[in-house]
C-alpha cells in the first residue's frame, strides 16, 4: 500500500467510525420506522385474497451496518479504492428490512403485485428475483423476492432524519427493503444464514456443508411443487362441488374426460379419446351438471362397487362408469340403457344380483 492509499484508508476508517456511531445513536428512531412500515404493510392485506403467514422485520445491527459501510470498491490494482457507500446513512437501503412469509410460490407474485399496486403508500424503486441466477445456471440455493420501497412523507422517517442532524433534510422519504419468501425458502435461508454468516469461518464453507445445503434446497423446491399441486387440486375439486359456480357447468364429453382424469387418474383413457359415450350414459339418468358427476364418482362408492363385483381385471372408465350407475340406479339403469340389447341386459342383471348380494352380506 503506497502512502496515498494509507492516507485514504485512515480517512475511510474515521469516516466509517463516525457513521457507525451516528447509526447507533439513531437506532431507536429506526425501530419506530420499522414498526410503522410493518403496520402499514399489514393494512394492505386487510380484505385481500392473499394472506401472508406472518410479517416480520428487523433494524440492521450495528455490526452489520459497519460491515456494509466498510465495503470498498477498486477498479484495478493501480487505482485508489473508494467506499461503496460514501454516505451509508443515506445510501444503505436495508437498514430497515421487512420479511413477508407466504405458503406457496405463486403467492410471492400476488404479494409483490399487491404492494406495488398501492402507489399512494409506497414507491417501488426495485423488484428483483434473487434466485434468478441460480435458475438460469441450473443450480440451487438462496431464493427470495426483494423489493426496495420508498416511503412518502412518513412522520417516523422525518423524526429519524431530524435525529441525523442539520445536514439531512427531513423529507419523510426513505428507502427500505421487503423480502418475500415461502415458508420453506425462509427456513432454508435462516439455517444457512445462521451457519455461514452469524458464525463465519472456514468450517461454514466446507464442501460437504455446501453439498448438503444444495441438496436440501433442491428437495424443498420439490416439496413446494407438490404443495402447489395439492393446492391446485383442492381448489379444482372445491369448484366441482360448487353447485352455483364451476359445479353448475354442463357436462360435455370433454368436460367428463377432465373430471374423470382429476378424480380417477388411475382408471383412465387416452387423453384424446372421445367421451361422448359417457355423456349419453349419464344423460339417460338426467345427470348433466359437473357437481352431479362428481357426487356420482364418490371414492367410497367406487371402492364399494369394485369390492361387490370383485373384478378379475382392472376395469376401464366405460365399465366402471356403467357399474357405478348400476349401483346407484339399479333396475332403472338396466331399463334406460339396455334397449333391445339382450346380452347387455343379461350382463347388467347378473352384476346387479352380485351387488345386491354384497349389500345384504355382513361386513367385517
Amino acid at each position: 500500500m503506497n502512502p496515498q492509499q494509507e492516507s485514504n484508508a485512515d480517512e475511510f476508517s474515521a469516516q466509517i467510525a463516525a457513521a457507525v456511531a451516528q447509526y447507533g445513536a439513531v437506532s431507536g428512531e429506526l425501530q419506530s420506522v420499522l414498526n410503522a412500515m410493518k403496520a402499514k404493510i399489514r393494512r394492505l392485506f386487510v380484505g385481500s385474497e392473499v394472506q401472508p403467514l406472518f410479517i416480520t422485520g428487523r433494524v440492521k445491527s450495528t455490526l452489520s451496518f459497519q460491515a456494509k459501510a466498510s465495503r470498498r470498491l477498486q477498479e484495478d490494482a493501480d487505482s485508489d479504492p473508494v467506499l461503496e457507500f460514501p454516505n451509508p446513512l443515506r445510501e444503505v437501503h436495508d437498514m430497515v428490512g421487512i420479511r413477508i412469509i407466504v405458503m406457496l410460490p405463486h403467492e410471492i407474485q400476488q404479494v409483490a403485485s399487491l404492494i406495488k399496486s398501492h402507489r399512494e403508500a409506497f414507491d417501488c424503486r426495485s423488484d428483483r428475483e434473487k434466485d434468478i441466477g441460480s435458475v438460469e445456471s441450473g443450480t440451487y440455493g438462496y431464493s427470495s423476492r426483494h423489493l426496495l420501497l420508498k416511503t412518502r412523507n412518513e412522520p417516523t422517517v422525518r423524526r429519524f432524519q431530524e435525529a441525523l442532524g442539520k445536514n439531512v433534510v427531513p423529507s419523510g422519504n426513505f428507502i427500505f427493503e421487503v423480502q418475500i419468501r415461502t415458508i420453506l425458502q425462509h427456513a432454508w435461508s435462516e439455517m444457512e444464514h445462521d451457519i455461514r454468516f452469524k458464525h463465519p469461518g472456514e468450517a461454514a464453507w466446507n464442501p460437504q456443508i455446501d453439498r448438503h445445503f444444495t441438496a436440501t434446497s433442491a428437495m424443498l423446491e420439490t416439496v413446494e411443487n407438490y404443495f402447489t399441486d395439492i393446492d391446485e387440486l383442492y381448489h379444482r375439486l372445491n369448484g366441482y362441488h360448487d353447485k352455483n359456480g364451476l359445479g353448475a357447468a354442463k357436462l360435455t364429453g370433454e368436460k367428463i374426460g377432465e373430471i374423470w382424469q382429476t378424480l380417477l387418474p388411475h382408471v383412465d383413457r387416452k387423453r384424446d379419446d372421445d367421451w361422448s359415450w359417457a355423456a349419453e350414459l349419464l344423460g339417460a339418468h338426467g345427470i348433466d351438471a359437473t357437481w352431479q358427476l362428481v357426487g356420482l364418482l364418490d371414492a367410497d362408492v367406487v371402492r364399494e362397487v369394485r369390492a361387490a363385483l370383485d373384478h378379475r381385471y382392472s376395469p376401464g372408465p366405460d365399465r366402471l362408469l356403467d357399474d357405478v350407475l348400476l349401483w346407484r340406479f339399479g333396475k332403472a339403469h338396466i331399463e334406460k340403457t339396455s334397449g333391445s340389447d339382450l346380452r347387455r341386459e343379461a350382463s347388467l342383471s347378473r352384476r346387479l344380483i352380485q351387488m345386491n348380494d354384497y349389500r345384504s352380506s355382513p361386513k367385517g
